[in-house]
């Protein structure tokens, strides 16, 4: 198998009214225009989060994504300041790992993501 790219990841919501506030405005993703009953934000160049309703295909909400999604940023301390400001509650310090900076939140479902920027080069 070759695979080309990945296209979207999808993320579990049970109010989609509410996740795509959480994601557009608080977030400040960019919403890629569709079918409205599909949000689907842009992540960088080359992924786009899906988020879908598991109850619109016949299926139950069975929890969030606990594999945390991490989004890339400039600046990790001040993105972070700026989604509190916007009532996002981080979970613990920036996370210093001696490559990478990480701050850990969760969308309104419970769904893990992480502000994320490495700063040491890859081996």
């Amino acid at each position: 198998m070759i695979v080309e790219r990945t296209d979207f990841v999808s993320v579990p919501v049970t109010d989609l009214e509410r996740s795509k506030r959480f994601y557009g405005e608080t977030l400040g993703l960019a919403q890629i225009p569709g079918p409205g009953s599909w949000p689907e934000y842009q992540l960088g160049e080359n992924v786009s989060l899906y988020l879908i309703d598991p109850t619109n295909m016949g299926r139950e909400f069975e929890g969030p994504h606990t594999a945390t999604i991490a989004l890339r940023v400039a600046d990790v301390a001040e993105t972070r300041s700026e989604l509190e400001g916007r009532g996002v509650e981080f979970e613990g310090e920036i996370f210093d790992t001696g490559v990478c900076l990480m701050a850990f939140f969760k969308d309104p479902d419970g769904n893990a993501l992480m502000l994320h920027r490495r700063y040491a080069p890859r081996d």
